[in-house]
């Protein structure tokens, strides 16, 4: 079908004509792979916008014969290669509509990829897996004597183990889990005051009954009817992944699991999402877990971030997190030229910066800036042949280096060019593990009309940490404004030492001379926002210049004991020029 709109002639290519039919439940991986080979011929033309559509049902993907792609993503597993169910890439003016299209996934893999393509629009599809990798149970009897009884949700695919032990398992995959979280009966919300758990199953047999019985799993706070989510350490992929794309849209798709994130964009310039959500199936779903991390992370991209009209619940930490990544200083080659250093194990393998971006340098141990603010002459890697993979990268500045910033002391390299400005408005986060949202970005940030309900942590964190997760950097501009909180910080987690915690990492403040957020006039605004606590912790600040609180409406409630090791509404370390009113 071709006609023409805009300046574009339109085609729109039907998925049934290549045999991708609903309902099947047999594989469509190969046949999708045929059709993105068409899409791809189409668009190199560049002379019409291509739609992808799909009929409404259920598409079933499994790993056998997925394509294979060698992808590093920021804050996942650098495991390669990654089986991938649609791989979208080099394209331009694409929209994939899936047309209310079911995409259910099997075993280990990365369901939807969109990489180097300019205006393409993701749309009206959801993302789940028909086993997933986190086994969630039921509590039958817990005692601190005798152990806990369990029973595996219905979809649970499980076994005990030669060496009695209680594994999860599917199609290429084994998980014996060693923590999660715990979630009540019938609300689906986190368990008051119980943050991450320890679950034993090691000497776990089947009872009479036909439950599971793990003498050593003695935990007091669980209670029968409670339902415990079992996690592992991995995070191989998430459910959607965006690498080097300018112009991206995203609307009204839902993602039920990933074993990673729901949505990880990394290097891309104007992201928009609209309606997007990370989401149980609907009220009647026995489910209360969603993604294994992050809801949606965004990794060192640029232009705007629009992030709105979303649901984000019952995912495993943040609903969105925005930031950069330091490079550490290893070595100093001459005035003009370092070597920098991707550090932490799941953010590594991919581009940093490029010619002509601008940068500034950082002291780790007390966050302070120094020398002055450069750019980038030169980048190459330098312990791979090639960008993908590497961990170093040789880096020639314009102008010459402060004499301090070698290898001799702790320094940081920010890239100030692939920091973008944030919308996050009109969404819904709730019953989740950790945090609500986290933002470092220098840029405009505005967190607008939000309704944060039951965050297990703090509801809104501004970080920046050149010491342990190597997340950049300053916030310089925020606007929190007209958002509704709703008993947060029903569990401690790090970070979390208010509602909203602004919580940069500096091992050695008291030899700070500067401040990290805000400056030049500007800072953090916090106004016209509802709080309902049963705590006493509002607000935590820490070397900040520049913090307003006004024209909040601040209620108290019974519906949990206080409990924080905080017992003040406002915390407040090395902060200047700060106004607090009602």
């Amino acid at each position: 079908m071709l006609f023409c709109t805009g300046l574009y002639a339109q085609q729109t290519i039907d998925a049934t004509r290549y045999g991708i039919r609903p309902d099947t439940h047999s594989d469509v991986s190969p046949r999708v792979q045929k059709l993105l080979k068409q899409v791809r011929r189409l668009a190199d033309k560049g002379e019409e916008e291509i739609i992808i559509r799909f009929a409404p049902g259920r598409y079933d993907f499994y790993p056998d014969k997925a394509a294979e792609r060698e992808y590093y993503i920021s804050n996942h597993d650098q495991d390669n290669p990654k089986r991938v169910g649609i791989p979208l890439e080099e394209l331009k003016r694409v929209t994939l509509d899936g047309g209310g299209a079911r995409f259910v996934f099997h075993g280990r893999m990365l369901p939807v990829s969109l990489l180097h393509s300019e205006k393409c629009t993701l749309k009206n599809f959801s993302i789940d897996f028909e086993n997933p990798h986190i086994a969630q149970v039921r509590i039958i009897e817990s005692d601190t004597v005798r152990g806990t009884t369990f029973a595996p949700e219905k979809w649970v695919r499980w076994r005990i183990t030669p060496d009695s032990a209680f594994e999860a398992y599917g199609r290429g995959w084994t998980v014996k889990h060693s923590w999660g979280v715990v979630f009540e009966a019938n609300t689906k919300r986190l368990v008051y005051n119980t943050g991450d758990r320890s679950c034993p199953t090691k000497g776990a047999y089947l009872t009479a009954s036909g439950y599971v019985h793990a003498p050593h799993w003695k935990d007091a706070a669980l209670k029968p009817g409670m339902r415990f989510v079992m996690r592992g350490w991995g995070r191989p992929a998430p459910g959607i992944f965006l690498y080097g794309n300018t112009d991206t849209h995203l609307e009204n798709i839902q993602v039920h699991y990933a074993e990673g994130m729901g949505l990880l964009a990394q290097l891309c310039q104007n992201i928009t999402l609209n309606k997007f959500n990370v989401c149980l199936k609907g009220e009647d779903d026995a489910r209360c877990f969603t993604t294994q991390a992050d809801a949606t992370h965004f990794s060192g991209c640029k232009g705007v971030i629009n992030s709105c009209d979303g649901l984000y619940e019952g995912m495993m930490d943040d609903a969105i997190n925005v930031h950069g990544t330091y490079l550490k200083v290893i070595r100093r080659i001459d005035d003009r030229t370092l070597v920098g250093r991707y550090m932490h194990d799941q953010s590594w393998g991919f581009r940093w910066g490029e010619p002509g971006d601008s940068v500034q340098f950082i002291r780790a141990n007390t966050m302070e800036l120094t020398g002055n603010v450069n750019r980038i002459d030169s980048i190459r890697p330098y312990d791979r042949a090639t960008e993908k993979g590497a961990r170093e990268f040789l880096i020639t500045f314009r102008n010459p280096i402060a004499n301090e910033i070698s290898e001799n002391g702790a320094y940081g390299i920010e890239n100030l060019t692939w920091t973008p400005e944030v919308l996050f408005a009109r969404n819904t986060i709730r019953n989740n593990r950790a945090r609500g949202a986290l933002f470092s970005t220098p840029r405009r940030t505005t967190v607008e009309d939000n309704f944060f309900d039951h965050t297990s942590g703090t509801a809104i964190l501004l970080c920046g940490d050149c010491n342990g997760w190597y997340e950049t950097g300053a916030c310089r501009d925020v606007l929190i404004r007209r958002n509704r909180f709703v008993n947060a910080l029903t569990s401690l987690y790090q970070f979390t030492n208010a509602v909203i915690s602004i919580y940069p990492e500096i091992p050695e403040l008291d030899k700070q001379q500067q401040y990290f957020h805000g400056g030049k006039g500007k800072g953090i605004v916090i106004e016209d926002n509802e709080f309902d606590m049963f705590d006493a912790p509002l607000l935590y600040a820490k070397s900040v210049d520049g913090l307003w609180f006004r024209r909040n409406i601040i209620r108290k409630n019974t519906a949990y004991p206080p409990f924080h090791f905080n017992k003040d509404m406002f915390w407040l370390e090395r902060v200047t020029n700060v106004h607090l009113s009602e």
